[in-house]
């Protein structure tokens, strides 16, 4: 696919707009530029604005290029929950081994719990070893009915009942009288039941 059609690629720039100056000649190349070199040089460049390092370790993510990680994994962990999206996104098809593992670090690290959705998200989508486990621990901390980050534990509980895992039965049975979770939890036994 053209990168022009990629909406997720759009939104990132239509997201990135109000950042850019009007007659950005970096910007431009990295719009029309082709070459991964040129994308990861602006990676590793001193000076570069962080508009302009998204818009490259996308670039480079889409393309499979293993140099587009590290850029990727810290957008993942941003306090703007669009750049995690945009991140999230280019990671799923980066196809580094790496990437489950960093998600499962960033999604079960309390300290940055209320930035942990995009990770789980992430990891649901990935289905690799780590997703099940990592989910879990998730889920099990996020199960205080006032807990803050309940979106985040609902993002556990769909996942777990997408990766049909029966590794997961506990955790979910315990978000059963959950008031947010509660449902969720329902609908996710019933799939682990199905499978």
């Amino acid at each position: 696919m053209d990168i022009a059609q990629d909406p997720e690629f759009c939104s990132m720039i239509d997201r990135l707009r109000n950042e850019i100056p009007g007659d950005s000649e970096t910007f431009e190349e990295l719009l029309a530029g082709e070459d991964p070199g040129d994308f990861a040089r602006v990676l590793t460049a001193p000076g570069q604005p962080l508009w302009a390092r998204e818009i490259a370790a996308f670039r480079l993510g889409l393309a499979g290029d293993p140099r587009a990680f590290e850029a990727l994994v810290l957008l993942l962990n941003h306090r703007d929950p669009e750049r995690c999206v945009s991140a999230a996104y280019a990671l799923a098809r980066l196809g580094d081994p790496r990437t489950a593992r960093a998600a499962a670090a960033l999604a079960t690290n309390e300290l940055r719990a209320a930035y942990a959705l995009l990770p789980v998200r992430l990891l649901t989508e990935l289905r690799a070893p780590e997703s099940v486990p990592a989910l879990i621990t998730v889920l099990e901390r996020r199960l205080k009915a006032d807990d803050p980050h309940w979106r985040v534990g609902l993002a556990c509980v769909e996942g777990l009942g997408a990766l049909g895992d029966g590794r997961a039965r506990d955790a979910l049975e315990a978000a059963l009288p959950h008031p947010r979770l509660g449902a969720a939890a329902r609908q996710a036994l019933t799939r682990l039941d199905g499978s």
